[in-house]
């Protein structure tokens, strides 16, 4: 065409300008990508080192945690730490093991400490509380299961010479101990209570809708809680330790969750505990708190209510106490698991809440019915 002007360029030239062209394209998608990168990369070294519980702190000499009181040798080579009540075993007519609760310790133990120690001494009454492992002075148990734990009550029994038949106590999250000594050794039990036990909302044969209606009627924050601890056990370290959402409320001591009575029970539940607090997640909260709640609300081995009576001939009984005004424990569940189980005595308190065996004469009441088969 006329009057174009065609430009010549060398091959030199030509491969300088495609050497530009590329180095410019590919240098602004590497920078971006290798920034995300980072980001994804350091995000999940975050999230999994958050995720990750600390090692639990080391119990006993030379340089560990001082162990107080005394310990038992398992057979797996743990230790369990117990403390002993009422008149001496060998003189003693009945002997019962107590299993403390949530957050809780073998001091705790309400029907040593709030009993009246004339009733104690009168009928005889010998009483090993323990702490359960990971709490207090006993070692975690990394392979802790519900069987274990009643293979644990049933090994302290027989290493204290208590006998081949005892009584089982256990109040709260204890409750569940006391669900896996009937499951694994109610040949050893002469007796069992169970003292506002705690339910876990997948129990296969509790019906959806009315377990779905007492789960609702938790704060959402425990149901969220709950849900971790059911579906993602290994994340419920993080999840109650992280501080975007509220954790547990149980684990903050929130008195949202107390009742009316509970309230008024503050003072004889808290009397004395100042110099001892410390020592129940003393090894660290993922060992005692958080392993609780995974055993205690993730898929058991068994259900409760398939158990049968492990008392045929009325030579012992199970029973079910619980408050009618409980925050922490659905009553409407354990009024069902009663239903369910007619051979289990269920006795339920009027305006009582979770810490009701703190009130006064109580805790009476509920040895001479374990004992004795009446109040």
């Amino acid at each position: 065409m006329a009057g174009e002007v065609k430009r010549k360029i060398s091959a030199s030239s030509a491969r300088s300008h495609t050497r530009k062209s590329k180095s410019k394209s590919s240098s602004s998608f590497p920078s971006g990508f290798f920034i995300l990168l980072v980001f994804i990369i350091g995000f999940l070294a975050w999230a999994y080192q958050s995720a990750c519980p600390p090692q639990p702190k080391k119990l006993g000499s030379p340089d560990g945690l001082p162990i107080t009181t005394p310990r038992i040798k398992l057979r797996d080579g743990r230790h369990l730490s117990y403390k002993e009540y009422g008149v001496p075993k060998e003189v003693a007519k009945y002997k019962i093991i107590y299993v403390h609760g949530f957050d809780s310790i073998k001091y705790y133990a309400v029907i040593a400490t709030s009993a009246s120690p004339a009733l104690i001494e009168e009928l005889g009454i010998h009483i090993v509380s323990f702490d359960r492992p990971g709490y207090g002075e006993s070692d975690p148990n990394p392979n802790q299961t519900l069987q274990s734990s009643a293979l644990d009550i049933e090994e302290l029994a027989d290493q204290l010479d208590l006998g081949s038949k005892f009584y089982v106590v256990g109040f709260s999250m204890g409750g569940q101990a006391i669900w896996s000594c009937l499951k694994y050794i109610p040949h050893r039990l002469a007796g069992a209570s169970l003292i506002a036990p705690v339910v876990n909302y997948w129990w296969p044969r509790l019906p959806l809708k009315l377990s779905q209606e007492a789960y609702s009627k938790q704060f959402i924050q425990d149901q969220w809680s709950l849900r971790v601890a059911h579906h993602l056990p290994s994340l419920t370290y993080w999840w109650n330790t992280q501080k975007l959402f509220p954790s547990y409320k149980a684990i903050a001591h929130s008195p949202d969750i107390l009742s009316q009575q509970d309230m008024e029970l503050i003072p004889k539940f808290t009397a004395g505990r100042g110099p001892i607090e410390g020592q129940v997640r003393q090894q660290g909260e993922y060992e005692s708190i958080h392993r609780d709640l995974n055993i205690g609300f993730g898929t058991w081995e068994f259900d409760p209510m398939d158990i049968e009576n492990p008392f045929l001939e009325n030579e012992g009984s199970v029973d079910i106490w619980m408050g009618d005004d409980d925050k922490i424990v659905p009553v409407t569940l354990q009024r069902y698991i009663a239903q369910q189980l007619p051979w289990i005595r269920y006795h339920e308190l009027k305006g009582a809440g979770h810490m009701f065996p703190y009130a006064d004469g109580i805790s009476d009441e509920i040895l001479k019915e374990l004992l004795l088969g009446k109040i």
